[in-house]
Parts: structure tokens; sequence; C-alpha cells
């Protein structure tokens, strides 16, 4: 019997961290396959979970949809005849859409693969701005999950953590939610919470024909900004590339991912300059930003951003120095001098 798990959650929520802790304390003796799903170019966390002994598929493509409702369905069932595993975790895309994550899930389960537990995580201090900037995306997410992990808790104001539960409450008043910071619980507290009744992952299952065919979204999306022509496309799509029509919009007419490849050395104080430019505003609304990069002095930077916070720090050497930004309508000439590459 195969189990599969999706983990989902916005742009830099930290659901890589999420699972890695998941991976070390909840699932030992397990055989794992995990499947990331990366929006954009550059695939950055890969390698961070290949350190913890897990096979990873990487399937990266701007539009959310083609991949999941495509060659997603393949990718299972070629990962479950391969690995046989006893259990699957899928991350999808920040901006994928966690409906259409179980529905592509629920096209290969039988008598001996199942769907198990869905999980969104979800900064606690970001609620409010994401609802109202990026709603289709962020709000299907917390719409859909199962169980809802509240993230950076730590030193946020009552007040503040009191609105993003009633935000959150009004999107989905069915899901558990952990408010407890994770470091302070173990994964075997996490699994018994993620194994609760399951009544919204039950009822995506007897809908989930709804979710795929009768989307009734607004001409213009509710984060707010009029995408009509707007497409910033890293990869090609047929127009109906999915094989059905999409009446919702597609990632990739949102969300811009830049990305590359370099073997610069970088000045940690110099990069850490980059990461609160980009914080600016002057280069469009950066949500995410990571990379692993060569630095100076010879040793290697890892590095994540998410609006109003970063971390730099020294880390393992990759192949080769990666950068990634993701956000909405980015300047992406301007973002590459910034970094000088």
């Amino acid at each position: 019997m195969t189990k599969i798990d999706i983990y989902s959650g916005f742009l830099g929520a930290g659901k890589t961290t999420l699972i890695k802790k998941m991976i070390q304390e909840a699932y030992k003796g397990q055989r794992l396959v995990l499947i990331e799903n990366e929006f954009g170019e550059i695939g950055i966390d890969g390698g961070f979970l290949q350190d913890a002994g897990i096979n990873i598929t990487e399937m990266n493509s701007g539009c959310i949809c083609c991949s999941l409702v495509g060659d997603f369905g393949k990718a299972l069932e070629q990962v479950i005849e391969q690995y046989h595993p006893d259990r699957i975790l899928i991350e999808p895309s920040g901006v994928g859409k966690l409906s259409d994550v179980i529905g592509a899930v629920n096209k290969v389960t039988n008598e001996e693969v199942t769907l198990g537990y869905t999980v969104a995580v979800v900064d606690a201090g970001k609620v409010k701005v994401y609802m109202k900037n990026f709603g289709e995306f962020y709000n299907n997410q917390i719409e859909t999950a199962s169980t809802i992990v509240l993230s950076r808790t730590t030193g946020i104001s009552d007040k503040k953590l009191d609105t993003a539960l009633e935000l959150i409450r009004e999107h989905n008043d069915h899901a558990t939610i952990v408010t407890t910071p994770w470091e302070d619980l173990t994964g075997e507290q996490l699994i018994a919470a993620f194994e609760g009744e399951h009544t919204l992952a039950k009822h995506m299952e007897e809908t989930e024909h709804e979710h795929h065919h009768h989307h009734d979204h607004d001409e213009h999306c509710c984060c707010g900004h009029d995408h009509e022509h707007e497409h910033h496309h890293h990869h090609d799509h047929d127009e109906h590339c999915c094989g059905h029509d999409h009446d919702h919009h597609h990632a990739d007419e949102v969300f811009t991912s830049w990305g590359l490849e370099t073997h610069k050395k970088f000045d940690k104080a110099f990069l850490e300059g980059c990461l609160k430019e980009l914080d600016s505003g002057k280069y469009g609304m950066v949500l995410r930003a990571k990379g692993i990069i060569a630095a100076n002095d010879g040793s290697w930077i890892h590095f994540d951003m998410v609006p109003e916070e970063y971390d730099v720090r020294s880390g393992a050497a990759a192949i080769t120095g990666k950068l990634c930004v993701i956000g909405s309508k980015l300047d992406e000439k301007g973002i590459a001098a910034l970094f000088g590459v």
C-alpha cells in the first residue's frame, strides 16, 4: 500500500523545512519518495532534500496545471512502479492550486494507492496581505487543506495571530489548525494532527470534477491586478495545454520566475544588500528569492528571502551556483543587473 501525502504552502511559507522535519522525525523506516514541482526554471530545493537520502523527482514548469494534469499522473505511476514506496510526499509549487494536485492524485488512486493527508503551510504574519493580493492561488490552498500548519508564529502578536485565524476560518472551518511553533512539537504529534478526520480531503475527492470544470472566477482575479495580456512565459504552452479549457488563471499569468545558474563568486554583504533591494518594491513584488552561490572566501552561501525577512547562511557546495526570484511583475533585467550577472 502506498499513501500519498501533499504538503502545499505559498511561496516561502516553510513547507520544505516542515517536510525535512517530518522525514527526520515521523517517517523513519518507511520507503519514501518526494515529488517536487518547482515554479520556474531553476530548482533549488532538490539538493536540500537529497541530503536526507530522499529520492527526488523534480518537474519544472511555469504552467502548474500542465505539469499536474499532463505528465504528473504518469510521473506518479512511474514512481510507484519503480520504487514501490510506502509513502509519496508531494511538494507542489508555492503558486500551485492544491485542488488541482488533489485532482491529479485522485486519478491514480486505487486499492493499492490512497490519498493521505493534505497540508497547507501558512505564514501567520502574511495571511491578510496575501489573501488581498493573491487570493485566487493563496486561498485555494487554505480552502482545500485537511490540516493548516501556521509557520513563523514565534514572536507574532496575539492580535495579528487572531486576525490570521479569523481569516483562515472564513475560508476553511473544517481543517485542523496547528498554531504551536512546529519546533516545539514532535513529528509524531504532527502526524496525529494530520491524521484527524479528513473531511475536506474526502469532500474534494467527491467533488473533484467540479474543481476542474466549474471555475467561476472574476475576469480580473482577486490579486487585484489586470492580467489580460500579462504573460511572463519562460516556457511555451499551447492555449489548452492540459487538454481542457482554462477559465481560471494560470500561475504564469500572475507570477514571474527569474532564475539562472552562475559561477560568479559573491560577497556576503553584497548579497544582503541585493536582498534588501529586492524587498524595496523597485523590482516588482518579490515574494520569494533563494539560491546557493559561491562566496569570495571559497565557502558557499545559501539564502532564502520572503517579504520583510531573509536568511543568509553557510552551506554545502553545489555543482554550480543557482539564483531564483519569484514574484509578480518582476523587472527581470533590473534583477540581473542588481546581482551583476
